[in-house]
């Protein structure tokens, strides 16, 4: 199992200097992943003015100030974004990282953010642009030219270089959730899937159980044995046993787990410092 921190980009965490910092000390802490929100409208009733920093710029510094620890904007709402400003994106944050980002890319869960920027925020449109932006990105990512007719999306002889340091590509998750089989064909597909939290059809958080279920359903689908990452998020302040907890969710089957945001920074920093090893 590794150990990863969900990170938020808006509110008193709008601000690139204290994500890097705070990404330094996730590094001395020992955790394996510091992962921060793609989103372009904070939260509450004001979220259209609520302060929200740019992910990728945010990332480039945490790239900078850290050597090991994974990184990656969980998750990008791909329908929204250019897939070919975004493989080159995560291309030169892949080569100026020593080869440590991971692509995190889902549907979008806010449809205001699609409403406010004039696009569909239809659910199956998502859907059908999630599923060619990343059939183009991983496409470019070989640094060969690219052809692509799709409903969305239209490529001629695009080539982008320089390609990601990792090889075959910068490692995919989709988002998914349980008990929902699209998400999860799609993520048998890449290389992990990072689930919500909660059961989609119950609304009670996800239980070990309903993590094996969903480690049988994609290694049935995968085409061959190569394993894929399983993500797992929650809170584990005040769990009276965390190192148990972990260790239900990884005979299940999850292969990271990654500890949800606080609610300041100071609170986010105690976590950071207490490290994982609390819960390994």
């Amino acid at each position: 199992m590794r150990f990863g921190l969900d990170v938020a980009t808006s509110g008193e965490f709008a601000d690139v200097e204290l994500l890097a910092a705070l990404a330094a000390q996730a590094e001395e802490s020992g955790w394996d992943g510091f992962f921060i929100w793609d989103i372009l409208l904070g939260g509450g009733d004001s979220a259209a003015s609520a302060p929200v920093v740019d992910p990728w710029v945010a990332l480039t510094a945490i790239a900078m100030r850290t050597k090991r620890i994974r990184l990656g904007a969980f998750m990008t709402p791909l329908p929204r974004r250019r897939p070919w400003d975004v493989a080159r994106s995560v291309a030169t944050l892949d080569r100026l990282s020593g080869g440590r980002m991971i692509f995190g890319a889902g549907l979008g869960y806010r449809a205001d953010e699609f409403v406010a920027m004039g696009e569909d925020p239809g659910g199956r449109t998502r859907a059908e642009k999630l599923d060619e932006g990343l059939a183009v990105i991983d496409r470019l990512w070989s640094g060969a030219p690219v052809t692509f007719t799709g409903r969305h999306y239209q490529v001629k002889a695009l080539a982008i270089l320089p390609t990601p340091l990792q090889r075959p590509r910068v490692p995919i998750w989709t988002a998914a959730g349980w008990p929902r089989r699209r998400p999860l064909r799609r993520a048998a597909r890449w290389d992990g899937t990072y689930l919500m939290t909660v059961n989609q059809e119950t609304g009670q958080l996800l239980e070990p159980s309903e993590v094996s279920a969903i480690a049988q359903y994609l290694a049935s689908l995968r085409p061959s044995a190569v394993p894929l990452d399983i993500a797992v998020n929650g809170d584990l302040t005040g769990d009276k046993d965390p190192r148990a907890t972990i260790s239900r969710f990884e005979d299940a089957g999850a292969t990271w787990w990654v500890e949800l945001c606080s609610d300041t920074p100071d609170e986010e920093r105690d976590r950071i410092r207490a490290g994982p090893a609390q819960h390994s």
